[in-house]
């Protein structure tokens, strides 16, 4: 047989590493479940142990690695029946030729599973997750994961180990760039979104992928922010705050989930059968099958769990199905089986899990789906996939900051210097963890303006400085080939011609912030601030007096006072992705007006976190002024830099008071609580109007404030709309210290805003 696997990474380079559809409509009918359990009941008699093992087995053949091992032999244990899934591999010719081998080259033509992570795109790449999720646009984000679906299938795949839906509260941990940000509820509601964007209404359909959701369970909350760091919390603030998108995930039919690193009260999650089994399958209902995280298996031993063979029994009685590329199932399980440490019935529900994924998609049917050479032409990296990126990208950007109404910038007249080590960069418009992805055909920032102001505007460029000066911390960003690099001129002379460029315009856009290996798996950062020569860079222009506009790439929030305090505007863009330059020109020329919403808070120092709006109270809270014994800092205030829902517009909007259609209410009563939201600026905008309920007394301590529910509306210049929320007692419901999720009756407070720090507040009375 041809040999289709090297060593060699074909990738030009990896990453650090409101349509709502009830869970039924993805579900198995009973018809087909019947039909699916006979079929699978039918081959798994025909299959021996060491084939049923094989099916367990997940490999890698050393592309897109995020880790020190991989997987050799794969051409051989393809035939032999011991592999059951690979990831790493795409493309309809590769795929075709590991298909053929498992399919006709084997004895039970069994077919495999392609993997790969598509975390924001496949080829077309949009905004980071967390970009993504302020757009608070569940239409948007679901077309998203349906291009990306539609690519990945197109190149041979049919699995994408996304959404992560890790609530994350530590702006250090690289991988918040990756989720939704710190709220459950967003988070739940994005996480739907993104399934039913990948499985589609039937994941058989040519054009679906099955979900992994990942990290399960509470990865995000990693201590001090590092990377694979343990995880402590009580199961009440489990069940509070960090479970709803991962439950919202399986009520909207994920297929499949990936386990976290981490150790869960005390048990690392790849081996904790509370976990996997009594809280996802028992409690929730889940159906489909679990895969471990890289290695994951392996690393119990580091956690104190015991040897290979030990960890690797652990994880398969818990509910571990597949053991992603250490291989600790396929030498082991066999001898643990033969001396009773594990049961066939073990292996057996294992094996049965992963073929029901396979039928599922379809693959038994036809397990060459998805490959289709015509549809890799037509439907990768069109026209109207980059379209749908560029959209978005406009729709995720977040203004932070806009003095004297700076911005929109004008398209003709003047003169405009683009400053900044970002301004005229492909590479890192596309941010973290895109491994198809070919930053060559990304649009810079500079192309972007051109784009847009031809020669109307007279556009004076300079990189003024690089990435980093720091030379040990450049090595650890280069984990590809010249990642970051330092530029040949000197940081003295990069800053004087920047300087020139300044003082030779109207007006500065700085384009700093994040390279695209600075956030994502493993890219913890003690200090989240820009870079120290990028600061430098800043302070330069700031002394020039031209106003200085920063256009800020960023995969998580950083510490912005100075530049909060010295710039004229920011314009928060994340990592937009392939469309970058053309996105972010259609929004600082005026035409899309930003409407994106911060989904996780930006602290004013790093001392500060973990920062999170929805946080609860204290027994002696803050008060305003210098005080004493209460909970405050002594050097700054408490109360973040920009909090979460936080986002400007270029036009203004008013709230009126809320007005309440009952404020006693019993049992099942619903309340509509109703505010006039009105374009009081000079541009059409949109504005995202944020709902938060409190409940002040309860048998537990509650956050002071969550989010409950949210719309956006479109206004004309002096538009006003009444904007209505129904609330009933589904939205007042917590779980208590007994961990029964349910509400008690009192007086809740009812908050409607632009943000979590501005709101209007009505109260009620609620009994039972």
């Amino acid at each position: 047989m041809k040999t289709f696997f090297t060593n060699k990474p074909v990738l030009k380079f990896a990453a650090a590493a409101l349509l709502v559809m009830p869970y039924g409509a993805m579900a198995q009918q009973p018809a087909a479940d019947a039909k699916m359990n006979t079929f699978v009941s039918t081959l798994m008699k025909k299959m021996t142990i060491d084939e049923k093992i094989g099916q367990l087995n997940l490999v890698t053949g050393g592309m897109a690695i995020t880790g020190s091992v991989t997987n050799s032999g794969i051409d051989n244990g393809i035939t032999k029946g011991s592999i059951g899934g690979i990831f790493g591999l795409y493309g309809t010719d590769n795929v075709r030729k590991a298909q053929d081998a498992a399919v006709k080259g084997t004895r039970l033509h069994i077919p495999l599973i392609f993997g790969l992570d598509v975390i924001h795109g496949h080829r077309t790449i949009f905004p980071i997750p967390l970009g993504m999720s302020a757009t608070w646009d569940l239409g948007l984000i679901e077309n998203a994961a349906h291009i990306a679906a539609k690519e990945a299938t197109a190149e041979g795949l049919n699995w994408v180990f996304s959404p992560m839906v890790d609530i994350a509260r530590d702006a250090r941990w690289g991988r918040i760039s990756e989720g939704s940000g710190e709220d459950p509820w967003l988070g739940g509601k994005i996480a739907g979104a993104m399934v039913r964007g990948y499985q589609g209404t039937n994941m058989k359909n040519a054009d679906a992928v099955m979900a992994c959701v990942k990290h399960f369970a509470l990865y995000g909350g990693a201590e001090a922010g590092r990377e694979y760091n343990t995880v402590d919390m009580s199961r009440l603030r489990m069940y509070q705050d960090y479970m709803p998108p991962y439950k919202a995930a399986v009520d909207a039919g994920a297929g499949s989930f990936m386990s976290s690193f981490n150790v869960v009260d005390g048990v690392p999650a790849t081996g904790n059968r509370w976990l996997l089994t009594d809280l996802l399958r028992n409690q929730w209902g889940f159906k489909g099958f679990v895969v471990s995280d890289y290695t994951a298996v392996n690393e119990m031993t580091n956690h104190g769990m015991g040897d290979l063979q030990q960890v690797s029994a652990l994880a398969l009685k818990a509910g571990l199905d597949m053991d992603m590329v250490g291989e600790g199932f396929l030498t082991t399980l066999k001898k643990s089986l033969n001396e009773k440490k594990i049961s066939l019935a073990d292996i057996d529900l294992a094996c049965r899990r992963v073929l029901e994924a396979k039928y599922k998609l379809g693959l038994f049917d036809n397990p060459y789906k998805s490959i289709n050479p015509a549809k890799e032409k037509s439907d990768v990296f069109n026209d109207e996939n980059r379209k749908a990126a560029r959209i978005t990208a406009e729709h995720s950007f977040v203004l932070l900051k806009n003095n004297n109404q700076i911005l929109p910038l004008k398209k003709s007249g003047g003169s405009i210097a683009v400053i900044g080590p970002l301004g005229d960069n492909k590479r890192d418009m596309l941010g973290t963890w895109v491994i198809a992805g070919e930053w060559e055909k990304s649009v810079s920032v500079l192309e972007g303006i051109k784009h847009i102001v031809g020669d109307n505007v007279k556009l004076n460029y300079a990189k003024g400085s690089n990435i980093t000066d720091d030379a040990e911390f450049m090595k650890r960003l280069n984990f590809g080939p010249d990642m970051v690099s330092l530029d040949k001129k000197s940081p003295d002379e990069m800053i004087e011609d920047a300087v020139k460029a300044a003082k030779k315009s109207d007006i500065v856009l700085a384009v700093v912030g994040e390279s695209q290996s600075m956030s994502g798996e493993s890219s913890s950062r003690s200090d989240i601030n820009i870079p120290e020569s990028q600061r430098k860079l800043l302070k330069a222009l700031y002394l020039t007096g031209k106003p200085v506009v920063i256009v800020l790439f960023n995969g998580r929030p950083l510490t912005l006072t100075t530049e909060n305090e010295n710039a004229a505007a920011i314009l928060d863009v994340w990592a937009p992705g392939t469309e970058a330059g053309n996105a972010i020109a259609e929004v600082l020329f005026g035409n899309y007006n930003p409407a994106g919403r911060l989904t996780a808070t930006f602290p004013r120092s790093v001392g500060q976190i973990p920062v999170y709006y929805n946080h609860l109270n204290t027994g002696r809270p803050y008060t305003d002024g210098p005080t004493k014994f209460k909970s405050n800092y002594l050097d700054i205030a408490n109360d973040p830099l920009f909090p979460f829902g936080y986002g400007l517009s270029y036009t203004k909007f008013t709230y009126s008071d809320i007005k309440l259609s009952k404020t006693n209410l019993k049992g099942n009563d619903a309340v509509t609580a109703t505010v006039t939201v009105t374009n009081a600026g000079p541009y059409a905008g949109e504005e995202v109007v944020q709902l938060y309920i409190s409940d002040p007394v309860a048998s537990v301590s509650r956050a002071v404030k969550e989010l409950k529910g949210f719309r956006k509306v479109m206004l004309q210049v002096g538009e006003a709309k009444e904007v209505s929320f129904t609330i009933t007692p589904a939205q007042l419901k917590f779980y208590n210290s007994q961990l029964k999720y349910d509400w008690e009756p009192g007086e809740f407070g009812i908050q409607i805003g632009t943000n979590s720090a501005d709101v209007k507040t009505a109260k009620v009375q609620w009994t039972k």
